[in-house]
């Protein structure tokens, strides 16, 4: 009687999925061993027992299970042994797979890739780190530069199961180059829910980035389809793993457009472990007041302009008076005079100090008090800190402080500013002309500071009042996504965030859709205080058609002459569809619904993107029609894969399919033609499979021909 046949010693693919089994096993047994801490033995105060269970909660989320994603996407067989700390997980203590602890090192390692570290129960690696040094060969390395990978493996997955490998035998040179088809397949997957993260699909230009020095900002203009938001993301996390300590003391941010784009791209950080990264807009970064109004273009302009800094710093030091009477203190039976030259001394001194205004004004009483110790002690007597912190209470002195240097509120401030056309005159002589001082007024006030008119150009100017009296607490790392719509003030705001840390600044010119939009990227790092910053281009698109995005690149000449047509990977015939309808608005609707009808006939997300205006319409006929569709943010499931999209806020978001109406009106409901067609650009360029233009109206005269 034969012995039943073990595929698993004969079957490459059984031996790959035996392993995966394995490493969940491992990571279960990680996940129990962090849940069984008992925690009622452990010596110390309330709070440090609070905080303790805290972190063990955080690292039981952070080994989680995800089913559907896949715990290891690539494998790399090296040549020769490599070096001990090569191998070392640091985040996790991973050692190497060929021996325990390190011992027992023999040429031909390998190494599973995944987007966190197992172990086993011995504590060596089943899975490494993606963003271990050991890892990174497996997006850096290519026949010309191998990195001594003999063999780079992928593995394809269906719904979390082991279903593919694919091999590059990277010295080999009988074997020819050719494009990885699981690659493409996980690139071109269908996109349903949230964003996914790209840790299998990282580029070698990608990875640069990625994995570039926390100490230096790198500022990435991207074409459509690039990938920079990922990179961005991914580059938060590879430095969170390798500068966890230093970023758990300063924290990190991520800064995003809207609020329905940060919730599309909130599940890429927590599928790759990282679970306390915060995410803000830059609105709600300067929520120091209430916006209830709108500015218009011209008016907003101004307000976001890098000359506004000046004004509130000339506006915040405004009530600054030097004295004319000395300041008399009395302690006991004794009288210390410090006479107003001495004073004025000592307050010329802080408005020439580089310091903040707040921060200047808490000195002033202890240099007062500091000039009354010293004729104390010419006086024969021996004060001490007490006393001097007894003299810069006193009631005297507190009166000259607040005559001299009074405390200033910034939202006040600020709304005093927009108000009072006299010292708004007198903050910015010279400065801004006579109808920019116009634009920026209110011409309703409100009657108090909770029901004045504040716009969302306001709250960053109150934002920077609030600076210049206190400083703004700065961050360890920033990622700022969308960064082109930024005005110079904004970008002070954000820069102000991470001021004594770096920043990884995402955008495209071609997609600046605000009348102050950016110009340069050299002149936009200098508004965020990062005049140095290296700048990366990326230009070969993953996600969008070469049809699309060749399409798309008509418009450029128009909206940014300076840059590069972007390209894609993707040579997908028939992504593009044009549909000319003669029959008036009521054709126009039917061709939109019937193209929603077929783009959902397929796998994958809808997008009906419109013009703002044109939304109520669209959503009157989609329901009639009987496709219900999702508001943009809303995760998209099996069964909702349509979502309506006003054009406003496209930006960031894709779709597998997209259907695109009336671009004459996405364009007209822009204040100026530029803006317009960028609006457009970003439209034309949400699709990941193909894209359908729905028009009555002439094209714009870039996309005919």
């Amino acid at each position: 009687m034969h012995a039943p046949i073990d595929h698993s010693a004969t079957d490459p693919l059984q031996r790959e999925r035996d392993h995966l089994a394995a490493s969940r096993s491992a990571l279960k047994a990680m996940r129990e061993d962090v849940e069984s801490l008992d925690l009622r033995d452990v010596t110390g105060t309330w709070v440090s027992a609070a905080v303790l269970q805290n972190q063990i909660e955080q690292r039981i989320a952070a080994l989680a299970d995800l089913a559907h994603t896949p715990l290891f996407f690539g494998r790399l067989d090296y040549l020769h042994a490599i070096s001990e700390h090569l191998a070392e997980d640091t985040g996790g203590g991973a050692r190497s797979a060929s021996g325990k602890g390190g011992g027992g090192r023999r040429a031909g390692e390998r190494f599973y890739i995944g987007r966190r570290h197992v172990h086993d129960s011995d504590g060596d690696p089943m899975v490494i780190d993606w963003r271990a040094p050991v890892s990174q060969p497996f997006y850096r390395a290519s026949r010309t530069d191998p990195m001594d990978v003999e063999r780079r493996r992928r593995f394809g997955y269906t719904g979390g199961e082991l279903t593919a490998y694919e091999d590059e035998n990277l010295t080999d040179p009988a074997e020819s180059d050719t494009r990885s088809a699981l690659l493409a397949a996980e690139i071109e997957k269908p996109r349903v829910g949230p964003m996914r993260d790209i840790v299998a699909t990282i580029q070698p230009e990608q990875d640069e980035i990625v994995r570039a020095d926390i100490a230096g900002t790198v500022c990435v203009q991207g074409a459509p389809g690039t990938g920079k938001t990922a990179v961005g993301l991914h580059r938060v996390a590879y430095l969170l793993y390798a500068h966890r300590e230093r970023l758990a003391r300063t924290g990190t941010l991520v800064i995003g457009p809207n609020r329905s784009f940060l919730h599309y791209i909130e599940q890429v950080l927590p599928a790759l472990g990282e679970l306390d990264v915060a995410q803000a807009t830059v609105q709600e970064l300067v929520g120091h007041v209430e916006v209830r109004g709108a500015d218009t273009a011209e008016a907003a302009t101004v307000k976001g302009d890098a000359r506004m800094a000046e004004v509130l710093r000339r506006a915040v030091r405004s009530g600054i008076s030097l004295p004319t009477e000395p300041c008399m203190v009395i302690r006991g039976s004794r009288r210390w005079r410090v006479p107003a030259y001495e004073l004025v001394e000592i307050i010329e001194e802080l408005k020439d100090r580089d310091v903040r205004y707040g921060a200047a004004g808490e000195a002033l009483p202890q240099r007062i008090a500091h000039a009354v110790l010293l004729k104390m002690e010419q006086s024969g007597e021996a004060p001490d800190d007490r006393v001097q912190d007894a003299v810069a209470r006193n009631s005297a002195v507190k009166a000259v402080v607040k005559q001299c240097w009074p405390p200033v509120d910034p939202a006040k401030l600020v709304h005093r500013l927009l108000t009072d056309a006299e010292f708004l005159a007198e903050c910015a002589e010279g400065i801004l002309d006579a109808e920019e001082q116009a634009a920026i007024r209110w011409t309703k006030p409100g009657r108090s500071l909770k029901t004045a008119p504040w716009t969302p150009a306001d709250a960053v100017l109150v934002d920077e009042a609030a600076d210049l009296v206190q400083r703004t607490p700065s961050l360890g790392h920033v990622v700022l996504d969308e960064a082109q719509d930024l005005s110079p003030m904004q970008y002070r705001a954000v820069g102000r965030r991470c001021s004594t840390g770096s920043a990884t600044v995402l955008g495209d010119l071609a997609q600046g859709t605000t009348p102050w939009a950016t110009g340069s990227w050299p002149e936009a790092l200098q508004h965020l205080g990062k005049p140095t910053a290296h700048i990366e281009e990326l230009t070969t698109g993953f996600r969008v058609p070469e049809e699309v995005i060749a399409y798309a690149s008509r418009l450029l000449p128009a909206i940014a002459p300076g840059l590069a047509p972007a390209t894609s990977i993707r040579d997908t015939p028939g992504s593009l569809a044009i549909d000319r309808v003669l029959d008036g608005p009521d054709g126009l609707t039917e061709a939109v619904i019937e193209g929603c009808r077929k783009a959902l006939a397929r796998e994958g997300s809808t997008g009906l993107i419109a013009a703002d205006d044109r939304i109520p319409l669209l959503a009157e006929a989609l329901t009639e029609a009987g496709l219900p569709f999702l508001a943009p943010g809303t995760e998209t499931s099996t069964e909702a894969r349509l979502t309506l999209v006003p054009a406003s806020l496209a930006k960031g978001l894709e779709y597998d399919y997209v259907v695109l109406d009336e671009p004459a009106a996405v364009v007209a409901g822009e204040p100026d033609e530029r803006t317009g067609l960028r609006r457009l650009y970003v439209a034309l360029t949400r699709a990941v499979s193909g894209l359908m233009v729905v028009h009555s109206e002439p094209l714009p005269e870039q996309l005919r021909g």
